[in-house]
């Protein structure tokens, strides 16, 4: 299945920037040995729970599914995304509403309970809601175990292995991270926030968001383009700060993702859903370098490898390859 390019967001526009997410000033006294004082603006970290109101056997249904520790802002986005990667709903036609309730905290203009409302056709498989944990959060069980789960209601994950169509020039790619950063606008505020944004193989950025989670923001990004029809998006790559971990690759793959690149390191696990999924994945992304996890001739004009790149096999600093197989029995932490 496969979908015609979008074209950059609308609220992208030359001289213009993306809405940031609420952030919040604090003042903070200087120590006993001085006397001065310094103010700061630090990222709001708040909780979210996403509560879920559905029909099963003719009787009204009400389920909180997930409580999650977030940056407000996109709240909606946010849980029809985790929603979708959880594999809990298949499309924004699902959803009968979505509203935020609860009391305004600390007089700000946010809540913290998300209700999102799907019509009576839709079934809800409450087995999947229960195992939610270990099929996302990565935890306390093997490698193998986590990838089979992924599999499961992952139909456009499942595509990206035979894409043929999908391919992003070298130039372009590495002019990303710093497209990304300037838009990363809470996060020159604060330093203390993770971001995701979602570009098209031209390097127009369609859409930014940031929150205190990774996970959230990729979640806010996949919660976008499900409210506005652009999955799956097979014609499209993410770039997310910090790692990239099985989490942020289930994500993605839940939504088609063919390239994920990353500001730092990928973890094993996520190298091996890369590999799984044919996902091509970058690790250390910036503006002259990058290094390559997994790839199927997706980047091109990559004709040799530039000093301290590598390909598919990561290397530790001491230039040994670093192991990513998990076996069935290998336990992570």
């Amino acid at each position: 299945m496969s979908q015609a390019p979008l074209r950059p967001s609308p609220f992208v526009k030359e001289g213009e920037t993306m809405p940031a997410p609420p952030a919040l000033k604090q003042k903070e006294m200087g120590s006993q040995n001085s006397p001065h004082s310094s103010t700061h603006t630090l990222a709001i970290e708040e909780p979210l729970e996403i509560r879920l109101e559905y029909i099963a056997e003719g009787t009204p249904q009400r389920k909180s599914v997930s409580i999650t520790m977030r940056t407000p802002g996109n709240d909606h986005e946010l849980a029809a995304g985790f929603l979708f990667t959880e594999g809990i709903i298949t499309g924004w036609e699902d959803i009968k509403h979505i509203r935020s309730c609860g009391p305004v905290v600390n007089g700000q203009n946010f809540q913290n309970i998300v209700r999102v409302a799907v019509y009576p056709h839709v079934s809800i498989k409450t087995d999947t809601m229960e195992r939610n944990f270990y099929t996302t959060s990565s935890c306390g069980i093997c490698g193998k175990t986590s990838i089979d789960a992924l599999k499961i209601h992952n139909h456009y994950g499942m595509h990206i292995k035979h894409l043929t169509a999908f391919s992003v020039n070298k130039t372009i790619l590495l002019n990303l991270a710093e497209r990304m950063t300037s838009h990363q606008h809470l996060f020159q505020q604060t330093g203390g926030c993770h971001a995701s944004a979602l570009f098209d193989t031209q390097g127009n950025l369609l859409c930014l968001r940031e929150d205190v989670g990774r996970h959230n923001a990729l979640d806010k990004v996949l919660g976008w383009a499900l409210k506005n029809g652009h999955l799956p998006l097979h014609h499209h790559l993410a770039v997310v700060s910090g790692r990239a971990s099985f989490e942020l690759m289930q994500k993605a793959s839940m939504g088609g993702i063919p390239l994920v690149a990353a500001v730092g390191a990928p973890s094993t696990l996520a190298v091996q859903v890369a590999k799984e999924f044919n996902i091509t994945l970058i690790g250390f992304l910036t503006h002259d370098r990058f290094t390559t996890y997994h790839d199927n001739g997706r980047i091109h004009d990559l004709t040799e490898i530039p000093a301290g790149e590598t390909h598919g096999q990561p290397l530790q600093q001491n230039g040994h390859p670093v192991k990513t197989h998990v076996g069935s029995s290998a336990r992570r932490s």
